[in-house]
């Protein structure tokens, strides 16, 4: 039997613990330096580069000749950098980890049998209340609350590892038991533990320069810091990282199931996942659409930021000139998804662009964005092209219909499968209880129940035509073999 005792100074902790879950994660993104010198600034700018995954929470942990040291801020209305420029001055270490988090605070700095460690992770926990209770008969006493009402998905996953002799069959064991999907970062005095999560539907790679190692969700951010790419660790795959060397710890799974919506939705554009570029995948993707395409538009755009790429690969193809007829005003907006409550992020989505009325007037415009998941801002974004004189608006989604709500990554962002507007059509149709068999129907691009899917879908976001991009032409997009890639909110097979 091990305690564990959580070293935490966070706002908003109470010390009252009931049965909760862990809240849903919508990403977030981590970074890890192992130095021979002093690794805070790469540190800083490693996990600056990851602001785009997470909207909530960013915060670094480092280990030095002091010991340990932490700062955790909120970043909901400031970017990471204004927030950590006074704690990048005065921290002081030669490993370290840091984060961007949608939700948890973290990095977490843990004190236990195993001793005293560093811990963020990425991912979701699906069985949260079997693990919590297991955990409480074995002995642990409690566990803090968030303002939320939530535990904290890190702190449990600490917890789990802490149930073990060693750190390493800690994580073996976390990632065994979790439903879901979990890549943690461990940080202790003697080096930096890695663990791609067990499926690998999320990345780490790995990159190296004189005298030190780094470790990132996303691969580009350590380019302009001096680093090489080394290579990405495989799922399951546990490492040590140090400034000499990365070790393999536990050889990475034969099996794999990387989340496709890295390319389409998530990624940035310079970052590579398995050897693919999103940049890449997306202008892959947009020509698969101009290929099965018939109708003839004027323009082909892309909705800011992730469906411009998409239509950059379309209009290549077709040969249809590309244009911008509205622009994003980005100096002081947020991302859309930022706020917590729909209604603000519709406004703010509607708000930040900017139509240019010479590219709208009198002309048939094709759309590409990157999903349709509730469908309330594309249907604004297309009244909002009518209003300002377009003849024609053609939406291409660059992905099939979303019909589940993702168990690994939560991408469609709702708290219910009835949230998608994919779903709501089906239900309105064959009513709330439908079969895995009906919905394999739906998903068929070839099948009149999908027409018939689609153009309720277009019927009520107004759009002149609609086709969504087909999975066999996405999965040819990216590349990998189609049993390597996760597809599950869209055909429900894991």
């Amino acid at each position: 039997m091990y305690l564990c005792f959580f070293l935490n100074d966070i706002n908003g902790f109470n010390a009252d613990i009931t049965f909760t879950t862990v809240r849903r994660l919508e990403m977030g993104g981590f970074f890890a330096v192992a130095s021979n010198e002093d690794c805070v600034f790469d540190l800083f700018f490693g996990t600056d580069y990851h602001s785009h995954l997470g909207t909530r929470r960013g915060g670094m942990a480092v280990y030095g000749k002091k010991g340990f040291d932490r700062a955790i801020h909120n970043i909901e209305n400031s970017p990471f950098r204004t927030k950590f420029e006074k704690d990048v001055n005065e921290m002081e270490g030669y490993l370290g980890i840091g984060c961007i988090s949608d939700y948890e605070p973290q990095p977490l700095i843990v004190r236990s049998h195993h001793g005293t460690f560093a811990i963020t992770t990425v991912g979701k926990i699906n069985n949260t209340e079997k693990i919590v209770k297991d955990i409480f008969n074995a002995g642990n006493t409690h566990f803090l609350e968030m303002s939320g009402g939530d535990i904290n998905a890190t702190e449990l996953v600490a917890a789990m590892i802490n149930q073990r002799e060693n750190i390493v069959e800690g994580i073996k064991f976390a990632q065994e038991e979790i439903d879901g999907s979990m890549s943690i970062m461990i940080l202790t005095p003697k080096g930096i533990y890695l663990a791609r999560d067990r499926m690998g539907r999320t990345p780490i790679a790995v990159g190296k320069k004189d005298g030190a190692y780094c470790a990132a969700f996303e691969s580009f951010a350590y380019l302009n810091l001096g680093y090489t790419d080394l290579r990405e660790l495989g799922p399951g795959e546990i490492v040590v990282m140090t400034p000499e060397a990365v070790t393999t710890l536990v050889d990475p799974g034969k099996e794999m199931k990387i989340c496709a919506f890295l390319w389409v939705y998530y990624g940035y554009p310079s970052s590579s996942y398995e050897g693919l570029s999103v940049e890449k995948m997306r202008y892959n993707c947009g020509a698969l659409l101009a290929r099965r395409d018939n109708v003839k538009p004027d323009i082909v755009a892309g909705v800011p930021d992730s469906g411009i790429a998409h239509a950059i690969g379309y209009a290549n193809e077709s040969g249809i000139p590309y244009s911008r007829p509205f622009i994003k005003y980005t100096p002081t907006w947020p991302r859309s998804f930022m706020p917590t409550m729909q209604s603000r992020r519709n406004l703010i989505a509607k708000m930040k662009l900017i139509p240019v009325h010479d590219l709208i007037k009198d002309k048939s415009l094709l759309l590409i964005d990157d999903s349709i998941v509730r469908g309330t801002q594309l249907r604004e974004t297309t009244e909002f092209l009518y209003k300002s004189g377009a003849k024609e608006v053609h939406i291409r989604p660059a992905c099939p219909p979303l019909l589940y709500g993702c168990k690994f990554l939560n991408f469609s962002r709702s708290n219910s499968e009835m949230d998608l507007i994919a779903r709501r059509v089906i239900a309105a149709k064959e009513g709330d209880n439908v079969s895995k068999e009906l919905l394999d129907e739906y998903a068929d691009p070839n099948s009149e129940k999908y027409d018939s899917m689609l153009e309720e879908i277009r019927k009520q976001l107004n759009f002149t035509s609609l086709r969504f991009h087909r999975l066999d032409d996405l999965i040819e997009a990216i590349g990998l073999d189609a049993d390597k890639i996760c597809t599950y909110c869209w055909d429900g097979k894991e």
